[in-house]
């Protein structure tokens, strides 16, 4: 895909979300797409995403709350045993998943098996600056040792640098693979490196690379998750594709603000806390930095 079809399809993109609110495609200061896009004035939309993941209860938790949250130890210095406690707690609170990096996932499927907790697993990770058939590569070897979700970061330098073809395929050797297996994939497109245009364009190419997910951010970068950054990705994936808020998501009102523009999943290693805020339950103050 060229820069003139990556171009095309975002015009389409933002005449469509013009039409579906009845008013004209005039873009805003904030987000340069349309004038109603952010969080505190499109309350439509963040109803509809509220809606779409369950959110039913103010004060109490969301229904399912747990089960929306990756629950993530991606340091480089983790332990076996902290990465063993990780999957006690995935157990014990059935989350989604357990985020962690490739050399952990055999352990993590086998520890968790049986429990309902599935292993997400990190490609090219956290900068995004390997080629493609490594990414390839390393997605079909954690897919091998029981990663059922794979996170893959984009070649960030080759977007920036309008090179789309080769972002398109570099997302293309990790959901090709995914897809083959029946697995999960999520693309980090790391929205704090990115202008607003280029977050358009990112969540537009892994669309068409037939990503599951498009997510905020590693956690590693210059910044994590943000209401406007989740809002305006979930209008541009539309309906259909995963929003994954991740970054310094530490609370549960970080989290419920996340859901309400359009997250519907959330990476955290303040898992533990969030749930048991959201069942209303006095938690210590957290460390977590992802």
């Amino acid at each position: 895909m060229n820069r003139a079809e990556v171009q095309h399809l975002i015009d389409l993109i933002v005449s469509e979300m013009a039409t579906a609110v009845g008013r004209p495609a005039v873009r805003c200061q904030c987000h340069a797409v349309l004038s109603d896009c952010c969080p505190d004035r499109l309350r439509g939309v963040l109803d509809a995403g509220a809606t779409r993941v369950g959110v039913h209860a103010i004060g109490g938790a969301p229904e399912g709350v747990a089960a929306m949250i990756d629950h993530t130890l991606l340091k480089p210095d983790a332990t076996r045993q902290q990465i063993e406690e990780l999957c006690r707690e995935a157990a014990q609170f059935k989350f989604a998943t357990v985020c962690v990096n490739p050399t952990w996932v055999a352990t993590c499927a086998r520890l968790l098996a049986g429990s309902g907790v599935g292993v997400c697993s990190v490609v090219g990770f956290p900068l995004g600056a390997t080629t493609a058939d490594v990414k390839g590569y390393e997605t079909r070897r954690v897919i091998f040792d029981g990663a059922r979700e794979v996170d893959m970061v984009i070649n960030v330098g080759a977007l920036k640098s309008g090179d789309y073809r080769l972002v398109e395929r570099d997302i293309e050797a990790v959901t090709t693979a995914c897809r083959d297996s029946s697995v999960l994939s999520k693309v980090i497109i790391e929205a704090a490196l990115l202008t607003d245009d280029e977050k358009v364009t990112a969540c537009t190419l892994a669309k068409a690379a037939g990503a599951d997910y498009v997510k905020t951010s590693t956690g590693f970068g210059p910044g994590g998750a943000t209401v406007a950054d989740v809002a305006l990705m979930r209008r541009v994936v539309g309906a259909e594709m995963g929003v994954k808020a991740a970054g310094g998501v530490r609370d549960f009102e970080g989290v419920k603000a996340m859901i309400a523009a359009g997250a519907t999943r959330v990476g955290a290693s303040a898992g533990v806390k969030i749930v048991k805020e959201a069942r209303g339950e006095k938690t210590a103050a957290a460390s977590a930095t992802y």
